[in-house]
Protein backbone atom coordinates (compact mmCIF):
# COMPACT_ATOMS: atom_id res chain seq x y z
CA UNK A 1 0.00 0.00 0.00
CA UNK A 2 3.01 2.22 0.36
CA UNK A 3 4.38 1.52 -2.96
CA UNK A 4 0.78 2.56 -4.08
CA UNK A 5 0.50 5.99 -2.09
CA UNK A 6 3.41 7.06 -3.51
CA UNK A 7 3.18 5.98 -6.97
CA UNK A 8 0.04 7.82 -6.77
CA UNK A 9 1.54 11.18 -5.65
CA UNK A 10 4.03 10.75 -8.20
CA UNK A 11 1.02 11.10 -11.23
CA UNK A 12 -0.48 13.81 -9.17
CA UNK A 13 2.67 15.88 -9.33
CA UNK A 14 3.29 15.28 -12.83
CA UNK A 15 -0.09 15.61 -13.73
CA UNK A 16 -0.33 19.30 -11.87
CA UNK A 17 3.30 20.49 -13.41
CA UNK A 18 2.37 19.27 -16.81
CA UNK A 19 2.61 22.70 -19.28
CA UNK A 20 3.04 25.18 -16.30
CA UNK A 21 6.02 28.13 -16.77
CA UNK A 22 6.29 29.24 -13.54
CA UNK A 23 4.30 29.13 -10.20
CA UNK A 24 1.26 29.21 -9.78
CA UNK A 25 0.03 32.86 -7.94
CA UNK A 26 -1.81 32.09 -4.28
CA UNK A 27 -5.33 31.02 -4.01
CA UNK A 28 -7.19 33.60 -1.82
CA UNK A 29 -7.90 32.66 1.77
CA UNK A 30 -11.30 30.76 2.44
CA UNK A 31 -14.24 33.15 2.33
CA UNK A 32 -12.14 35.67 0.59
CA UNK A 33 -14.32 38.10 -1.37
CA UNK A 34 -11.68 40.34 -2.77
CA UNK A 35 -8.58 42.10 -1.91
CA UNK A 36 -7.34 42.49 1.82
CA UNK A 37 -8.18 45.81 3.51
CA UNK A 38 -5.89 48.03 4.23
CA UNK A 39 -3.93 48.16 6.95
CA UNK A 40 -4.74 51.28 8.99
CA UNK A 41 -2.25 53.25 11.26
CA UNK A 42 -2.60 54.52 14.24
CA UNK A 43 -2.15 58.43 14.12
CA UNK A 44 0.95 60.22 16.14
CA UNK A 45 -0.36 61.42 19.68
CA UNK A 46 -0.52 65.22 20.17
CA UNK A 47 1.01 67.58 22.24
CA UNK A 48 -1.83 68.90 24.10
CA UNK A 49 -4.74 66.92 22.49
CA UNK A 50 -3.85 63.54 22.71
CA UNK A 51 -0.55 63.98 25.12
CA UNK A 52 -0.06 66.29 28.16
CA UNK A 53 1.09 69.26 26.98
CA UNK A 54 0.38 72.68 25.25
CA UNK A 55 -0.79 72.97 21.73
CA UNK A 56 -1.06 77.21 20.64
CA UNK A 57 -2.03 78.26 16.92
CA UNK A 58 -2.10 81.43 16.48
CA UNK A 59 -3.58 83.48 12.88
CA UNK A 60 -2.46 86.60 12.24
CA UNK A 61 -4.77 89.80 11.71
CA UNK A 62 -4.24 92.94 9.26
CA UNK A 63 -4.23 94.96 12.55
CA UNK A 64 -1.66 92.84 14.24
CA UNK A 65 -4.20 91.01 16.38
CA UNK A 66 -3.96 87.25 16.40
CA UNK A 67 -7.18 85.05 16.72
CA UNK A 68 -5.78 81.92 19.49
CA UNK A 69 -6.71 78.36 20.16
CA UNK A 70 -4.98 76.70 22.63
CA UNK A 71 -5.69 72.88 23.75
CA UNK A 72 -3.81 72.06 27.03
CA UNK A 73 -3.58 68.79 28.52
CA UNK A 74 -2.52 67.52 31.97
CA UNK A 75 -1.41 64.93 33.88
CA UNK A 76 -4.03 65.32 36.60
CA UNK A 77 -7.23 66.87 36.87
CA UNK A 78 -7.30 70.54 37.96
CA UNK A 79 -10.36 72.32 39.32
CA UNK A 80 -8.75 75.79 38.70
CA UNK A 81 -7.16 77.41 35.55
CA UNK A 82 -3.91 79.93 36.30
CA UNK A 83 -3.59 82.30 33.10
CA UNK A 84 -1.00 84.93 32.27
CA UNK A 85 -0.66 87.20 29.44
CA UNK A 86 2.65 87.35 27.37
CA UNK A 87 5.01 89.69 28.76
CA UNK A 88 5.52 93.25 27.41
CA UNK A 89 7.74 93.69 24.92
CA UNK A 90 9.62 96.82 25.84
CA UNK A 91 12.77 94.29 27.50
CA UNK A 92 12.38 91.67 24.44
CA UNK A 93 14.37 91.31 21.64
CA UNK A 94 13.50 92.54 18.42
CA UNK A 95 10.55 94.65 19.69
CA UNK A 96 12.23 97.26 22.74
CA UNK A 97 8.87 99.16 22.59
CA UNK A 98 6.42 98.92 25.43
CA UNK A 99 3.02 97.15 24.93
CA UNK A 100 0.17 96.48 26.31
CA UNK A 101 -1.07 92.60 25.66
CA UNK A 102 -5.00 92.39 26.26
CA UNK A 103 -7.53 88.83 25.48
CA UNK A 104 -10.83 89.47 24.37
CA UNK A 105 -13.78 87.05 23.72
CA UNK A 106 -12.19 84.55 25.42
CA UNK A 107 -13.96 80.92 25.83
CA UNK A 108 -13.23 77.83 27.30
CA UNK A 109 -14.53 74.25 27.10
CA UNK A 110 -13.22 71.94 30.16
CA UNK A 111 -13.01 68.07 28.86
CA UNK A 112 -15.51 68.87 26.23
CA UNK A 113 -17.84 70.65 28.05
CA UNK A 114 -18.52 74.67 27.96
CA UNK A 115 -17.30 77.03 31.50
CA UNK A 116 -19.41 79.90 31.83
CA UNK A 117 -16.89 82.77 32.60
CA UNK A 118 -17.71 85.80 34.46
CA UNK A 119 -15.12 87.90 32.73
CA UNK A 120 -14.23 87.21 29.07
CA UNK A 121 -11.65 89.92 28.83
CA UNK A 122 -8.15 89.33 30.46
CA UNK A 123 -5.63 92.40 30.86
CA UNK A 124 -3.42 90.94 33.80
CA UNK A 125 -2.50 87.38 35.32
CA UNK A 126 -5.28 85.39 36.69
CA UNK A 127 -7.29 82.32 38.31
CA UNK A 128 -10.31 80.78 36.68
CA UNK A 129 -12.38 78.54 38.42
CA UNK A 130 -13.87 75.50 36.67
CA UNK A 131 -16.99 73.87 37.34
CA UNK A 132 -15.61 70.35 37.46
CA UNK A 133 -12.36 68.93 37.38
CA UNK A 134 -10.55 68.04 33.84
CA UNK A 135 -7.50 67.11 32.16
CA UNK A 136 -8.12 68.64 28.88
CA UNK A 137 -9.03 72.25 27.98
CA UNK A 138 -9.35 74.45 24.99
CA UNK A 139 -9.54 78.48 25.23
CA UNK A 140 -10.34 80.01 22.26
CA UNK A 141 -9.62 84.22 22.42
CA UNK A 142 -8.55 87.13 20.43
CA UNK A 143 -4.86 88.66 21.57
CA UNK A 144 -3.83 92.59 20.96
CA UNK A 145 -1.91 94.84 21.85
CA UNK A 146 1.24 92.60 21.61
CA UNK A 147 2.54 93.66 18.75
CA UNK A 148 5.33 96.42 17.46
CA UNK A 149 4.48 97.54 13.62
CA UNK A 150 7.80 98.78 11.82
CA UNK A 151 7.84 102.10 10.88
CA UNK A 152 6.43 103.40 7.55
CA UNK A 153 9.37 103.32 4.76
CA UNK A 154 7.76 104.68 2.51
CA UNK A 155 4.52 103.51 3.03
CA UNK A 156 2.83 101.59 5.24
CA UNK A 157 4.38 98.23 6.00
CA UNK A 158 3.08 95.07 7.23
CA UNK A 159 6.01 93.70 8.96
CA UNK A 160 5.86 93.50 12.42
CA UNK A 161 6.98 92.17 15.69
CA UNK A 162 5.31 90.46 17.90
CA UNK A 163 5.16 88.46 21.79
CA UNK A 164 3.04 85.52 22.14
CA UNK A 165 2.53 82.95 24.90
CA UNK A 166 0.15 80.37 26.26
CA UNK A 167 -2.33 81.65 28.43
CA UNK A 168 -1.83 78.41 30.75
CA UNK A 169 1.86 77.92 30.12
CA UNK A 170 1.73 79.10 34.40
CA UNK A 171 -0.17 75.32 34.63
CA UNK A 172 2.87 73.04 34.61
CA UNK A 173 6.45 74.44 33.23
CA UNK A 174 7.40 71.85 32.52
CA UNK A 175 4.84 70.53 29.73
CA UNK A 176 5.97 70.35 26.31
CA UNK A 177 4.37 73.52 24.42
CA UNK A 178 4.11 73.77 20.34
CA UNK A 179 2.91 76.89 19.04
CA UNK A 180 1.98 77.51 15.47
CA UNK A 181 1.80 80.84 13.14
CA UNK A 182 -0.48 80.09 10.48
CA UNK A 183 1.55 82.86 8.00
CA UNK A 184 3.77 85.49 7.77
CA UNK A 185 6.40 84.01 9.57
CA UNK A 186 10.04 85.11 8.91
CA UNK A 187 11.67 84.49 12.43
CA UNK A 188 11.00 83.31 16.41
CA UNK A 189 12.87 84.00 19.55
CA UNK A 190 12.78 82.24 22.58
CA UNK A 191 14.68 84.62 25.00
CA UNK A 192 13.89 82.74 27.48
CA UNK A 193 15.50 79.75 26.69
CA UNK A 194 19.55 78.89 26.12
CA UNK A 195 19.69 78.60 22.37
CA UNK A 196 17.40 81.76 22.07
CA UNK A 197 16.68 81.48 18.09
CA UNK A 198 13.72 78.76 18.01
CA UNK A 199 12.85 79.29 14.16
CA UNK A 200 12.91 76.08 12.41
CA UNK A 201 13.58 75.82 8.39
CA UNK A 202 13.26 78.84 6.13
CA UNK A 203 10.30 81.48 4.98
CA UNK A 204 7.63 80.99 3.59
CA UNK A 205 7.86 77.16 5.74
CA UNK A 206 9.49 78.13 8.76
CA UNK A 207 7.86 76.73 11.96
CA UNK A 208 8.87 77.36 15.82
CA UNK A 209 10.79 74.62 17.80
CA UNK A 210 8.26 72.27 18.99
CA UNK A 211 8.36 70.87 22.64
CA UNK A 212 9.54 73.97 24.23
CA UNK A 213 8.94 73.75 27.74
CA UNK A 214 6.04 75.83 28.75
CA UNK A 215 7.45 77.19 31.18
CA UNK A 216 9.84 78.96 28.36
CA UNK A 217 7.63 79.28 25.92
CA UNK A 218 7.58 83.07 25.24
CA UNK A 219 8.00 83.57 21.74
CA UNK A 220 8.94 87.09 20.00
CA UNK A 221 7.92 86.48 16.56
CA UNK A 222 8.88 88.47 13.70
CA UNK A 223 6.30 88.20 10.58
CA UNK A 224 4.87 89.89 7.47
CA UNK A 225 1.24 90.90 8.53
CA UNK A 226 -1.40 89.88 6.24
CA UNK A 227 -2.92 92.67 4.10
Amino acid sequence: MTAVALLLGYSATVSCSTGSVGPAAPSPGLGSSGPPAPITSTPTPGTGETKPGIALTAVPRPDGSFDVTENLMLPTATDILPVQLPASGEHLPGMMARTTPRVTNLKLLADDQSVRLENTTLTAADYIPLTAAATRIQLTYRLSGSTVRALPLPSPSTRAAAAIRPLTAGTDSTLPTDLTVTGGLLNAVCPLMTETRCAVGDPPDLTIQPDIPAGKALVVLQLDLPR
